[in-house]
């Protein structure tokens, strides 16, 4: 988390025993929702590595400011593009016109997951993390940045996260992506300073909205007949 390493550890914590505890209901009554009710245990880990981040910058250790920077990252900008998608693609009905188009999402954000992580494990020196106004920020250099403005890389990455939520079958999924979007907005115009940090730890903290549409069977409600 932004804030400190035992912050980011008991956000952790949180988030991993309710997605675990999503995890378990899903294999109960459909797995079509373990994606999405694993989700906020990937958002723990997140956290768990970006407490790590805050130890070894505290504790000047270079080598683990590095290592759980790099953890910090996978998930940011690998699972997130990746994993969203192909969570909303697995919960759409098999007969949903849309069904298709969200496997080109997971595809597409998978691809570009993996253009914007593997790059940094062969050039170490890309990763910049510095304690700015009390919160980590992440800065450095991105491949991507040689081809196109960061601005646009970004834009794309977030359209990869946001838009398969909006055009899901489910309201509570659409109503997730609108969490999505509120995140996106506080996070530029209040916390710009630290951005990737505080999205990853808002859009994380959100995910125990899917945590309650697991528990709530809230899909089940809208198709009983794939829920039953």
């Amino acid at each position: 988390m932004c804030f400190s390493g035992p912050v980011s550890f008991a956000a952790s914590g949180v988030l991993i025993l309710g997605g675990t505890f999503a995890s378990w209901k899903a294999w109960k009554i459909n797995k079509r929702y373990l994606p999405i009710a694993f989700m906020p245990v990937l958002a723990g880990a997140q956290q768990f590595m970006e407490g790590h981040v805050w130890m070894g910058l505290n504790g000047g250790d270079p080598s683990m400011v590095w290592w759980a920077a790099m953890g910090f990252l996978f998930f940011s900008w690998f699972m997130w593009p990746a994993w969203i998608p192909f969570g909303i693609y697995t919960l759409e009905p098999p007969e949903s016109g849309r069904k298709k188009m969200l496997m080109y999402f997971a595809l597409a954000g998978t691809a570009l997951g993996l253009v914007l992580f593997v790059p940094h494990l062969l050039n170490p020196d890309w990763i910049n993390v510095s304690i700015n106004r009390n919160s980590l920020a992440y800065e450095g250099t991105m491949f991507l940045d040689y081809f196109m403005p960061r601005q646009l890389t970004y834009i794309v990455y977030l359209l990869l996260i946001i838009f398969p939520t909006l055009v899901s079958t489910y309201l509570h999924i659409r109503l997730f992506g609108l969490t999505l979007i509120a995140v996106v907005f506080i996070v530029y115009f209040f916390l710009v300073h630290a951005y990737i940090s505080f999205f990853c730890l808002l859009a994380g903290m959100g995910t125990i909205h899917l945590i309650y549409i697991v528990l709530r069977n809230k899909c089940g409600r809208e198709c009983p007949v794939l829920f039953s």
